[in-house]
């Protein structure tokens, strides 16, 4: 009994960084990374309270209270750009999830080496394009006066297509960039997660006569459920907050497209850029952390209700 006692009682915390010194200077840098990034310029919240001055600073400016906040709140447009935000969103991680994991799947299911490696290769390219360079592109490709694909209808005596005076067509567009830029990168973990499974059951599903589409249904999708909901929750900490590149590199400043691609993260900029107002900027920066913060909180309590083993925390 006395020894069990002695057993059960944990170690102190020195004695814990004495035995794993190592290993905890190795986590050292990441640590030192988080702190002075993430951590350290937190302070800087104090100017969503503030009147900022530049002579003053950020701790020296007088104190506004939540006038920046109202100001956002008169301009009549966080409501906009909010929606805008969530459902982009929300249509890139649920379009997100079915194309990456599908991806994943099929690379896994060639069977020829050699194709295998060229068809991941083209679909990761995207990835490393810019979004400069990708709004470059499309801008050279759908110009009214001098784009590819209107020089080719006028050729074949057809309507010119205005792209940058639609805004109905944009919500697509920016939805087929964002999958065309991020399904290979994605699909890499999806395809990791798959390799890492157990063959025995595939070997087992064979000799019972599963067809490859069964295999597919009832072992390789369900194994992927718990990577799937980790990358979800991930997604879901930044529903609220916009891909600044694809909106502003794509769109550029169309304010004619503004009701339908401006988000919260191009809002914020241009206030900063436009009015040089750094109080109502932070103020629209805190607001889109906290309702990043609300939502992961509800979403992984939501999850470790019906599963604990998928949350984060």
């Amino acid at each position: 009994m006395q020894k069990t006692k002695e057993l059960s009682v944990k170690p102190s915390f020195l004695h814990t960084v004495k035995k794993h010194w190592i290993l905890l200077l190795m986590l050292l840098p990441a640590l030192a990374y988080v702190v002075i990034f993430s951590y350290i310029p937190m302070t800087g919240i104090v100017l969503a309270f503030k009147d900022y001055q530049y002579a003053g600073g950020i701790y020296n400016s007088p104190w506004s209270g939540l006038e920046n906040f109202n100001a956002l709140l008169v301009a009549g447009k966080l409501g906009q750009v909010t929606r805008n935000t969530l459902l982009y969103n929300i249509a890139f991680i649920v379009l997100g999830v079915v194309f990456e994991m599908g991806s994943a799947i099929l690379l896994n299911e060639i069977v020829f080496r050699k194709f295998k490696k060229t068809a991941q290769t083209f679909m990761f390219l995207p990835y490393f394009i810019s979004w400069v360079v990708a709004g470059a592109i499309m801008y050279n490709v759908f110009n009214y006066e001098r784009g590819v694909v209107n020089h080719l209808l006028t050729a074949m005596n057809l309507e010119a297509f205005d792209l940058y005076n639609t805004p109905g067509a944009w919500p697509f567009i920016l939805v087929f960039l964002k999958l065309w830029k991020g399904t290979g990168y994605g699909s890499v973990v999806y395809l990791a997660a798959i390799t890492g499974l157990d063959q025995e059951m595939f070997e087992a599903a064979t000799i019972d006569g599963a067809r490859a589409w069964q295999k597919v249904r009832y072992i390789t999708i369900p194994s992927l459920i718990p990577t799937m909901m980790i990358l979800v929750l991930l997604a879901v900490g930044n529903i609220f907050r916009g891909d600044f590149g694809l909106f502003y590199q794509t769109v550029k400043s169309s304010a004619l497209l503004q009701p339908v691609t401006d988000v919260i993260d191009t809002y914020v900029f241009r206030l900063l850029i436009n009015n040089s107002d750094v109080g109502v900027s932070a103020a629209a920066g805190l607001y889109q952390s906290v309702l990043c913060f609300i939502t992961i909180t509800i979403c992984n309590r939501l999850v470790k209700k019906v599963q604990p083993d998928y949350a984060l925390y």
